[in-house]
């Protein structure tokens, strides 16, 4: 029988979303304040997590994702099955027409089979 590995959820938003997460008992977080390093903040930060053995699931803001469409790229190309990245939508809305097909997609990618949400 596996051990099972324990691995840790992160995150990667504005205030209001790292906040929400730290109460929810996520303790690894990249705020990312102002919009005029945005760009180089969520690179930084997503590299960093993504240097970690022990991350298994990233959180990432959908207004910051769109400056790591590389990086997650080549997460999901990978053969390993972590760290899982999921886009959450901000206050304003989110960018996909279809959320639920979006998660449906994400969920059938990462883990292989489909699950019906």
């Amino acid at each position: 029988m596996m051990p099972i590995k324990h691995l840790d959820i992160a995150v990667i938003g504005d205030e209001e979303l790292v906040n929400a997460m730290r109460l929810a008992g996520i303790s690894k977080y990249y705020t990312i304040k102002g919009n005029h390093d945005a760009r180089e903040n969520a690179r930084k930060a997503l590299t960093e997590l993504l240097a970690e053995p022990d991350i298994g699931i990233v959180i990432i803001l959908e207004d910051y994702a769109q400056y790591v469409e590389d990086l997650m790229t080549q997460v999901r190309k990978k053969k390993g099955t972590t760290p899982v990245i999921v886009e959450v939508p901000s206050k304003f809305g989110t960018k996909y027409p279809d959320t639920r097909e979006y998660y449906r997609a994400l969920i059938r990618e990462s883990i292989g089979f489909e699950v019906e949400i």
